[in-house]
């Protein structure tokens, strides 16, 4: 029973993992997803800093550039996937993903849709506030009065 004046924990917010090389878009979507969903976003510029992030801390989200300083977003995924498990197994499901592609990457678009079902779409850069709300609604909660 909770005493007089102290309020109980509530659950942690979903968390999302950002990759992406650009600082600008990545305090963008970080600015623009925590403004409008009920969430908090890690942010990573590289594959290598993001695989560690995503095995520290569990994700309800993935939202993963294909083009990386150091490798691409769909090996990136699958490291995490396969590594996931093994560091916290029984734990770890790997969470729904989406992609980030410039322009001259869309011909991977369907390519990535088709190749993991845990892929929920691809976003273009620079991003479009109104197609990253709606590729995040379902996944991530939104804030209260933004419903």
């Amino acid at each position: 029973m909770p005493q007089c004046g102290v309020v109980p924990p509530s659950n942690p917010p979903p968390r999302v993992l950002l990759v992406e090389q650009s600082l600008p878009f990545r305090r963008v979507i970080r600015e623009a997803l925590t403004a409008f969903m009920h969430c908090e976003v890690d942010d990573a510029s590289t594959g290598e800093q993001a695989f560690e992030l995503g095995l520290q801390r569990r994700y309800a989200l993935y939202l993963f550039a294909y083009s990386l300083p150091d490798m691409r977003g769909d090996l990136l995924d699958r490291l995490l996937a396969v590594a996931g498990p093994k560091v916290n197994p029984g734990v770890y499901s790997p969470p729904p993903l989406l992609y980030l592609l410039k322009t001259d990457e869309a011909p991977h678009s369907q390519e990535l849709m088709r190749s993991n079902a845990r892929v929920r779409g691809t976003l273009f850069m620079p991003p479009r506030l109104d197609a990253l709300i709606k590729a995040t609604t379902g996944i991530l909660p939104p804030k209260m009065g933004w419903e």
